[in-house]
């Protein structure tokens, strides 16, 4: 296989509402901070792959707006993926393994201000027997908290202290919507309170991958992307043990998560008690680090997030505050689908 490495990273100001601009404007900035960062042009991209959800932006093929952002003449070689940025970085690094390209641009962008992102998940469900009845995906994350609860996993006051060290965490992250100590609130549904779940917001992120010797040429120190791999649990909640993650776990042994430890861990928990599920998936012990940027519980631009995770991780190890790092992406309700990388750096 080829060397392929997380070469550059780049994300927004994630905001809560963001009317004032389109999804053009919100991705540009984000394209042009993270190809400044290796000096590379479009035309130098042998490959740009995107992530982006038509529901959230209630249009049909709403991706193809972004690629003004990009430039799309000459012809460029693209894709999209209607999934978290976390999927198109996959199909992009399994581009690279080819041979196809050595480099890629991947991005992806949510804007949930819009409308009620809550009930826009719900279209994610199964359409006959559980789409009808409209449980949001708060709701369906209280399921999985309670079940947490119950099997004596977890308690509310062990959540108020994940939710407490992530938002600590956020307030050394520019980017987070909401940095810094706060109140866990009311409850939302019960048991998850406010500060149990990640806040409503807009975002975008990009990174760029690069093959071999022309990785170390873009970058001081590249994050070698050492395995990846996605899994998904089955469709129907009712057959599922939501007080665990099987996918993630089968993901993380394919990827090569359990060959040696990991000090850095990136997950996209998009609430408190999904934290617990992964640790336990993922096997991570107190001495590793847990979401050091804030997490999803800081900013959950939805599409982005996932991408993120990969994005914070690979930054670490470029700063040499990491030699390896395990990043998370999830997408569906409750854990359902699951993506895990491995990130590392060459020794210093």
């Amino acid at each position: 296989m080829r060397d392929v490495a997380i070469v550059a990273f780049a994300q927004s100001d994630h905001r809560r509402n963001t009317d004032e601009c389109s999804e053009v404007d919100m991705v540009m900035p984000v394209l042009h901070s993270v190809l400044g960062q290796t000096g590379l042009r479009t035309s130098d991209i042998g490959f740009t792959c995107s992530g982006s959800s038509d529901y959230l932006a209630g249009r049909a093929f709403s991706f193809t707006m972004t690629l003004d952002g990009v430039g799309a003449w000459p012809p460029i070689s693209e894709s999209h993926v209607e999934m978290d940025g976390a999927w198109a970085l996959y199909e992009a690094w399994v581009k690279l393994l080819t041979g196809e390209a050595d480099t890629a641009l991947v991005y992806s962008y949510g804007k949930s201000s819009p409308g009620s992102v809550r009930d826009v998940l719900t279209r994610q469900l199964d359409p006959y027997y559980v789409a009808p009845l409209w449980p949001d995906s708060v709701a369906l994350a209280a399921l999985q908290a309670q079940a947490l609860i119950d099997s004596g996993e977890t308690d509310e006051p062990a959540l108020a202290g994940v939710a407490a060290r992530s938002r600590g965490d956020a307030a050394a992250n520019p980017h987070a919507q909401l940095p810094g100590a706060r109140p866990q609130g009311d409850y939302l549904v019960q048991p998850l309170r406010t500060g149990d779940c990640s806040p409503v917001g807009d975002g975008a992120a990009a990174v760029v991958l690069a093959a071999g010797d022309r990785a170390r040429a873009l970058c001081e120190r590249p994050a070698w992307i050492r395995g990846m791999d996605h899994r998904i649990e089955a469709h129907s909640l009712g057959v599922r043990d939501l007080t665990d993650s099987p996918s993630t776990r089968l993901a993380a042994e394919r990827s090569g998560a359990f060959e040696r430890p990991v000090d850095t861990a990136e997950l996209h928990a998009p609430f408190t008690s999904q934290e617990v599920v992964l640790r336990k998936a993922l096997r991570l012990g107190d001495d590793v680090r847990i979401n050091p940027s804030g997490g999803a519980l800081a900013a959950n631009p939805v599409m982005a997030a996932g991408l993120i995770r990969l994005g914070e991780a690979a930054a670490r190890i470029q700063r040499g505050e990491s030699d390896r790092a395990l990043a998370h992406a999830t997408s569906g309700p409750c854990l359902q689908q699951n993506l895990v990388a491995v990130l590392e750096g060459e020794a210093q």
